[in-house]
């Protein structure tokens, strides 16, 4: 396996080992810092591999179908186990993330993973576009917000303001869910016209 496509393995493999390391401690009632002490460094390098993939790939000159497809297969998979972490908290009356905002994304992210397989199956590799990345770059700004109000909680460092944080978390969520339907509409535009072929 090239480089690159190694590095992308990496926030697949991640994403298990981050889903285990945020519920155990809700599943035990025990290790609720430690957890967050192992799973934010851990999941600070998967987010920095889509970084790496792409960067090695120019670098070797590994840019592949494959690896176009599967740097946002793996980014899809490292996010949405997240975004179903938040549902929970350690603290049992808190969520981060709105069921009904999830399932939104969820819909969004299968849809985009169908019109992609559609496309290679017509010979067309379909690459992220500035809407996507901008997408991507949302996920990773929200996630890494309810990971800190989670790290709040499970260390017992709770502010008054806490009840505002949540909602500017709530806020953040709803603007992934618009930009990722706005990139969603964005590559139905410009790669729609294979669903006419088939």
């Amino acid at each position: 396996m090239k480089l690159s496509n190694k590095f992308t393995l990496t926030r697949v493999i991640f994403a298990p080992v981050f889903f285990l390391l945020y519920f155990i401690p809700i599943w035990t009632g025990k290790f609720a810092a430690l957890s967050m002490y192992i799973a934010i460094p851990l999941l600070i390098f998967a987010e920095f591999t889509d970084y790496l993939d792409g960067h090695y790939a120019r670098k070797h000159n590994e840019v592949s179908d494959f690896g176009k497809m599967f740097d946002p297969f793996a980014d899809v998979i490292l996010h949405l186990t997240s975004f179903i972490c938040f549902i929970k908290s350690f603290n049992p009356e808190i969520s981060y993330m709105p069921l009904t905002v999830l399932m939104l994304i969820f819909i969004r992210e299968f849809s985009q993973n169908f019109l992609r397989m559609v496309s290679a199956k017509q010979g067309v590799a379909i690459a992220a576009r500035k809407g996507g990345k901008f997408k991507t770059v949302m996920y990773v700004v929200s996630e890494f917000y309810a990971v800190f109000l989670e790290l709040l909680v499970r260390t017992e460092n709770i502010p008054e303001c806490f009840g505002g944080l949540k909602i500017a978390s709530l806020v953040l969520f709803i603007i992934c869910v618009i930009c990722s339907y706005g990139s969603f509409i964005d590559y139905l535009v410009h790669f729609g016209k294979i669903l006419k072929d088939i």
